[in-house]
């Protein structure tokens, strides 16, 4: 037995030592013949053209952005090139250059190994020479034919020029990303000083940028992963001892100071955004040097509006209620079709992070959260005409039913928010509590329609975060969780659709340089709402006589002979303001606020700072469309106590837990009240009401 298994080792070990050697004939018989078809390598100080890939509006005439263009370079001599970028270029890219022969052959076989058992070609185990070769004399293709050229050149280039020689060509080659090719172009575009006056933090984050130049742009949405990544350099060129450690703390201290950006474009926020979703499905080589013609969605003169009237509230917005900057997004809520989005006050202000989106940045929406959980209570049965006092009341139910404990006695929280006024007014039904943003009847409504319940309806609706469900209480109904403009503008366009969600796009047609069609525009429409839901939350929405007690009959929300829908919001310390509004053919939020979460004063809160903006926007965008109504909701009349509108019940007045069961509201109420964990407190409350005055 012992010798079977023995004998069967032996043929194993003989076998796979077979395989591995005839395999590594294979690649030595491979890279032979490949290295007679590779180009000269005294070429190597040329490069092959590249055709741009376009941006445009939606009617394929406007031009918002040529990528790539002119190759921006200046050819600096090895001796003016300072110690930091070669060292952080080592660090980030290649530490052992000095050392290999231009290949790193066990990053070969790395890469070879991920390739085989990933059927797929990647771009691991580069080495600078490597990278230098692919750039200046083979191309981009990704096939295991071209990493073995790529090799075979790169041990030539090392034995022709000596490694300061190929380190200075890579140097003065590598692209950084908006044009900008070569160590000196890269500094003067991006920090408008020569290389020379580069400091390590500087120099570190432009090592940084040729592992990916457009994800990682300065000009893009990944500031905080920039930053990142150069403290990743820094601290490689600590540990590989090129920088000391206060040299390395003082770096990651440094905050950069980027030059605004110089190219030609327009619509910025929105075009980095389609270019940064370009690169992700078709790679940053392609989007950058594959000539492809980009048709978006963007309406031109939508988008020339907003920018114009975000700039424009903006600077007013800073004087009067320090909110310095802002942000608005626009789309078809029956296309799902991004028309306009302005993520910043202002794109080139980048002193001031204005080329950050906070259109796609996540925030938190105070009271426009508020829809989602009124409409979940909607879809639980309740009618609109449901009964919510408005009363002090505490959430905790390990709390003093008074609202003035701090904590419980397990070191809880208390939970008794306020109105955004302070006063409470008893009884209200939901129609009026929404209409007017009141915050003591809406967590109270949450609850009722259940925190998960609304957390999947909001989902549904397109809202993509708030996935850690365990931060949130019942607090999310007054925006306590985190969410993103476009995400919100999105959902609240189910509401303007009837119920039907279309997956927001900004893409209508992609082409190759070939003219080959490689995308195009389809629409994607599911309904998740039921159509008497969505027709009740946006009369509800749209009722100016409702809303009036708290915003007035002639505030920012209401527009003469044409129905509206829209809803405030405002987070905690004023640090958001939002108004997200619609008809039946456009959906406008706007957000006010500032990018580093100071708060705004006091009077800039609800729909004092984000309601002119959005008033002007969306006067200017219906100006000359045809008015559309909403269509009207069925009537649900439920002749039952707190659902019908009367408080007063058989057994006198109590809080809606006392004749209500809140899953299944129309039917009988609950036999033992008292086993709900709110209802003593608020019971409480409405007993407190009772006894005397407000």
């Amino acid at each position: 037995m012992k010798r079977s298994r023995f004998g069967l080792l032996k043929k194993i070990f003989y076998l796979t030592l077979s395989l591995a050697a005839a395999g590594l004939l294979l690649l030595a018989l491979a890279f032979v013949y490949y290295s007679g078809q590779v180009p000269d390598p005294e070429a190597i100080g040329t490069r092959q053209i590249s055709e741009s890939t376009k941006i445009y509006d939606r009617t394929g005439a406007a031009l918002l952005y040529d990528i790539h263009g002119e190759e921006k370079r200046t050819i600096i001599p090895w001796e003016q090139i300072p110690e930091a970028v070669k060292k952080a270029t080592l660090a980030s890219e290649d530490s052992g250059f000095y050392e290999h022969r231009g290949v790193d052959f066990g990053g070969i076989l790395r890469a070879v190994y991920r390739d085989i058992t990933s059927l797929s070609a990647s771009q691991g185990g580069s080495t600078i020479t490597q990278q230098l070769v692919k750039l200046s004399l083979l191309g981009k293709e990704k096939t295991l034919a071209r990493k073995i050229k790529e090799a075979a050149l790169s041990l030539q280039v090392e034995k022709r020029f000596s490694k300061d020689q190929i380190f200075w060509m890579y140097l003065n080659q590598i692209p950084y990303g908006s044009n900008a090719y070569g160590i000196e172009a890269a500094s003067q575009t991006f920090f408008g000083k020569p290389a020379g006056r580069l400091s390590v933090a500087e120099a570190a984050l432009l090592a940084a940028l040729p592992k990916a130049p457009s994800y990682y742009s300065p000009y893009g949405s990944r500031y905080q992963e920039l930053l990142g990544r150069r403290d990743y350099v820094l601290g490689r060129m600590n540990v590989l001892g090129y920088i000391d450690e206060d040299t390395y703390r003082a770096a990651l201290a440094e905050r950069p100071e980027f030059q605004p950006p110089s190219e030609g474009i327009r619509a910025p926020h929105f075009v980095i955004m389609v270019r940064e979703y370009l690169i992700a499905k078709y790679g940053e080589e392609t989007v950058e040097s594959g000539g492809l013609n980009v048709v978006t969605t963007l309406d031109a003169k939508l988008q020339e509006t907003a920018e114009e009237l975000v700039a424009k509230y903006g600077k007013i917005n800073a004087e009067k209620y320090q909110a310095g900057n802002a942000a608005l997004t626009a789309l078809d809520p029956r296309s799902g079709q991004v028309l306009a989005l302005v993520g910043s006050r202002d794109y080139f202000d980048v002193a001031s992070e204005g080329n950050f989106n906070v259109a796609l940045a996540s925030r938190q929406p105070g009271s426009a959260f508020k829809p989602f959980a009124y409409a979940r209570l909607l879809e639980k049965g309740f009618p609109d005409t449901v009964v919510l006092f408005d009363l002090k009341t505490e959430f905790n139910p390990g709390c003093d039913p008074s609202g003035d404990q701090v904590k419980d006695s397990f070191g809880l929280d208390c939970y008794h928010p306020q109105n955004y006024d302070g006063t409470f007014r008893g009884p209200v039904t939901a129609r009026q509590a929404l209409a007017q943003s009141l915050n003591l009847p809406s967590v109270k409504v949450l609850y009722l329609a259940g925190l998960d319940d609304t957390i999947d309806l909001a989902h549904k609706l397109g809202i993509t975060t708030l996935n850690d469900r365990q931060r949130y209480g019942l607090s999310l109904v007054l925006g306590g969780g985190e969410v993103r403009l476009v995400d919100m503008v999105s959902a609240y366009g189910v509401f303007a659709n009837d119920g039907v969600r279309v997956a927001p796009g900004f893409i209508l047609k992609v082409t190759g340089a070939d003219g080959t069609v490689l995308e195009e525009y389809k629409k994607d429409d599911t309904r998740v709402l039921d159509p008497q839901i969505a027709r009740m939350v946006s009369d509800i929405l749209s009722d100016n006589q409702a809303r009036s007690p708290v915003f007035g009959f002639n505030s920012s929300l209401y527009f003469p002979g044409r129905p509206v829908a829209a809803k405030t919001g405002t987070t905690q310390e004023n640090r958001d303001g939002w108004l997200i509004g619609y008809t039946p053919a456009l959906v406008v939020g706007v957000w006010t606020g500032n990018n580093n979460n100071d708060s705004m004063t006091k009077q800039g809160a609800g729909i004092s700072a984000a309601g002119p903006l959005w008033h002007e926007f969306m006067a200017r965008a219906l100006a000359d469309a045809s008015v559309e109504e909403f269509i009207k909701p069925n009537p649900l009349a439920i002749d039952k106590p707190m659902l019908n509108g009367d408080y007063n019940g058989p057994d006198g007045i109590h809080t809606i837990l006392y004749y209500i069961n809140k899953n299944e509201p129309a039917g009988d109420g609950p036999s033992d009240p008292t086993g709900d964990p709110q209802f003593k407190n608020w019971e409480a409350a409405v007993q407190r009401w009772l006894a005397g005055p407000l």
